[in-house]
């Protein structure tokens, strides 16, 4: 399998990780989506990652491809099976999910060189960054005390939740969410530990 993405991506990162935690091999090709129209050749959204199989044919959205990653195998299976486990698992994962969404329009919106600085909008800015500080809120009451986002056992929402707060430190520094939320400090710093995460760590902004 070829996995097309980048290095800074944070989905590409939760794939990157759901790979390493399943032990999936896979060759990764590096793109720079906003230098070259090369991902449409895979993928007609322009975006990564994409994973291409040995066949040729292309999966992409993140979420589509960590579920067929993780039903590859049933060791260290990732997403349950069904029912309210599987779905509270999911919910973590679109949660953290949103939260980059939000966390890249406004970014873009603040450093695409498409726009002068007149064209920029702050209102819009501010109603992104809302939703990211938002969902920071939502991580904390939901996570509370349990040792992982999912209770006591390690899942593709601890991926997802990981892979965020990570893209927050390297691209919005000054978002303190470590101080604000201790328990996303201690769940972010037991996922560091992890070979997984500490092999994807983006390079520094």
């Amino acid at each position: 399998m070829k996995l097309i993405g980048s290095l800074t991506s944070p989905y590409v990162r939760k794939v990157r990780i759901v790979m390493a935690e399943k032990r999936l091999d896979f060759q990764l090709v590096l793109d720079d989506v906003w230098a070259s129209d090369a991902i449409l050749a895979s993928n007609p959204l322009g975006k990564v990652p994409c994973l291409v199989m040995e066949g040729g044919e292309a999966v992409f959205d993140s979420r589509v491809i960590v579920e067929y990653l993780d039903s590859l195998s049933p060791v260290g299976r990732l997403i349950p099976p069904a029912g309210r486990e599987r779905m509270e698992v999911r919910t973590w994962e679109a949660l953290a999910d949103g939260l980059l969404d939000a966390a890249m329009l406004a970014r873009m919106e603040a450093i695409w060189p498409g726009r002068s600085a007149a064209q920029r909008s702050q209102p819009w800015i501010d109603r992104q960054m809302s939703r990211v500080h938002a969902a920071l809120r939502a991580m904390s009451q939901g996570l509370g005390d349990k040792p992982h986002c999912a209770g006591t056992h390690f899942s593709l929402g601890d991926i997802a939740v990981g892979c965020a707060l990570g893209y927050l430190d390297l691209r919005f520094a000054p978002i303190d969410w470590r101080d604000e939320y201790p328990n996303l400090r201690k769940l972010a710093d037991k996922l560091a530990a992890r070979a997984s995460f500490a092999d994807t760590l983006p390079p520094a902004a």
